[in-house]
This record gives C-alpha cells, structure tokens and sequence, in this order.
C-alpha cells in the first residue's frame, strides 16, 4: 500500500489558512501522530520551507523525533507529561504546555536545581473541554508564585475548543468568554504573554474571534474540511492519496461463499479481485461489504469480511481488470474522488481517524507538482 503525498496540496492548504487569519498571526503546524499519518519529518521540513517556524506534537517522544531529524524549530508539546519525561524534554529543546499544579511545580523545582532557569513554557486552560487544563481560577495565584516566575517563561496561554465545528457557535462563544475572562485577569496583574492560542481547524475557519495571535491548524492543512455538510469559501486539496495493487483474479459462482465466517455469499457468478490491504493496514474491518473502492475509475464495492492483511471486491462491472492493476482506496481516480470526509461518513466517525490509520502502515512517496 503506497500513500502519495502531494506537497503541493500542503503549500495550497497552507496558503488558504493564510488568507483567513490576520498578517500578524502566527501559524502552529499540529504534526502529531506522524502528521496524521503523513510523515512528521518531511511534512515538518516542507512547511518549514513554507515559512512556518513553530510545531506541536502529542508526546515528548515525537518531539524528540523531530529534533533528531533536524527540526530546529520551536517545538511545542501539548499532550500531558510525566514528572520522567523531563529531562528528556529538556535536553531535545522542547516546550511543554502545563495543565496541572503537579507537574508545573515539579518542572519548577527541577528547572531550579538543575540551573536552567528560566524555561519557556505554555500554560493550558480549561474551558469547557473537561480534559486537560487548569481550572480558571487557578491561573492567577500561579502565575503570583514567585518560585514559579524565577524558574518559568509563561511564552504562552492556550485553550482548546471542544465544538468548534458544530454549526450552533454558542457552545464555542462560552469558552471563548471564560478563556478572554482569564486572558482580561492576566493583563490586570500587569504580565505579558508572547502568545495566546486556542484556534484548532474549525476554529480557524468558522470563529474569527478564536485566532488571537496564534492558531493551531491540523487537519485543515492536510486537506480535510471540519464540517462536511457546507459550502466553504476556501479550497482545500487532499493531501494524501493511498493506492494498492489487485494481487489476484478469481471466479465466484451463484451461492459460493467469500472471506471468514462466510461473510458473503454470491447470488450471479462474480469476478473477484483480491486486495493485499486489511484491516492492519487501517482499513477499518467494520467496512466489510460496505466499501468502495476505485478500479479503472469505477467504483466497485468491498466483498466479505475485511481480513487482517488482504480484501476483496467484486469487480464484475470491469472485464479488464487484472493482476496488477491499480487501485484507490482515498483519493483520485479517473474523474471520481473518494475523500476522508466520505469513507468517515461511512464508519460514523471523523476524518481525523480515517487518515491517521491509513497513513500508518503505508509506504509514503512524496510528490511535488511537477512530477505529481
């Protein structure tokens, strides 16, 4: 299984991200999870190329990663971290965002020890998510303990909203209240914070309010809208493209059964072609005889139970299909197109999962323009 990815799509989306925020507001590439699966490392180099100059990832273990390939950049890790993570974090340069009393202080007291005082950190606020974050009313008394301002740089406060593509705004308008609430109690206590943040995707594109003076874009900048169901004033391209080969022909007769546990049977003879993509390669099981596929640019449908390392569709409609010929599973093909928003559709899920898990296991071929 190959995943093309098209850097030219990426300089599009990027550039379309730029046109909805303002000059002076800087851009925080989301690369977690391998870039949803489109490969951090060239990924992170390409935009940098782009003039991007800051990155978040998930994990002190990602970070790391990144700077082991190069990436001198900004690095900000925003997932929640473990008292042992820290001099690792430390030592590769990253910047870590704090959510909780616990590990601020001890990432205090163990700046303060080891003389590397004072660290720029980010400090996450708890809006309405319910996930990671301090408490509103937390901030401040922090933010007044002196042991805290000699062994810390607040760089940056940030929340994360947790509805921003639902299409009611007032869910969104609310934590944008308590996050300005916080952000108004900060400038009375006479600090300066570098950069306020709290804009995913959706909240670039739909809560102008939400861009402050950084946003975080994911998965807008690989080509995926995050509401399915409007018309949008930007054009995003599908950065990935995720294709296979048909390893095998065979004949199925009225009544014979395909795949495990019998998982379909024919009713007319059939022309199977069997795929050497499963379910480990993220194609989701639960699309078995509810998928499609691309085949000489026609649809054709999945065939049985999707197994662990193949699959099957049924590819009657195509008389000349043969071993070898190509198939797409996202993307373009001819002049139909299967999208991450559709297959996401089709699972009940979001894009999110559906380019992540097909990125994972596949052989990544990255293409410019010119030779795309």
């Amino acid at each position: 299984m190959i995943a093309t990815i098209k850097l030219s799509a990426l300089a599009n989306n990027l550039s379309e991200i730029r046109r909805l925020i303002h000059s002076s507001c800087e851009i925080l590439a989301i690369i977690k999870a391998n870039a949803y699966g489109h490969g951090a490392t060239r990924i992170a180099k390409t935009l940098v190329e782009l003039g991007v100059q800051r990155f978040g990832v998930a994990s002190v273990q990602e970070g790391c990663a990144l700077r082991g390939a190069g990436i001198s950049q900004p690095i900000l890790v925003m997932g929640g971290l473990l008292p042992a993570q820290l001099p690792e974090l430390i030592e590769h340069r990253l910047t870590p965002v704090l959510s909780n009393e616990e590990i601020t202080h001890h990432i205090a007291e163990w700046l303060g020890s080891s003389h590397l005082t004072p660290y720029p950190v980010h400090l996450k606020i708890d809006t309405g998510m319910r996930r990671l974050g301090f408490a509103p009313e937390c901030l401040i008394p922090l933010l007044e303990n002196p042991h805290i301002q000699t062994s810390l740089t607040i760089e940056g406060l940030m929340t994360h909203l947790a509805d921003a593509d639902n299409v009611d705004p007032e869910f969104t308008r609310v934590q944008l209240e308590r996050f300005q609430a916080v952000m108004s109690q900060v400038k009375l206590s006479d600090r300066s914070i570098a950069l306020v943040h709290a804009a995913n995707s959706a909240g670039i594109m739909y809560h102008p309010f939400s861009h402050f003076n950084m946003v975080r874009p994911g998965l807008m900048l690989y080509g995926c809208y995050p509401r399915t169901t409007q018309q949008h004033e930007i054009s995003l391209q599908p950065v990935m493209k995720i294709t296979t080969h048909i390893v095998q022909i065979r004949s199925v007769q009225p009544e014979e059964y395909v795949g495990y546990s019998r998982g379909f049977q024919a009713t007319k003879p059939l022309k199977i072609a069997i795929l050497p993509v499963g379910y480990a390669h993220g194609y989701a099981r639960s699309l078995s005889n509810r998928g499609r596929v691309l085949i000489q640019g026609q649809r054709v449908p999945v065939v049985g139970k999707i197994c662990m390392d193949m699959m099957m569709v049924d590819v009657s409609v195509l008389p000349h299909a043969s071993i070898g010929g190509e198939v797409v599973l996202l993307g373009e093909q001819g002049e139909d197109e299967i999208r991450a928003e559709e297959m996401a559709s089709w699972l009940n899920t979001i894009p999110y999962e559906i380019i992540c898990n097909l990125g994972m296991r596949a052989r990544h071929v990255y293409v410019s323009e010119e030779n795309a």
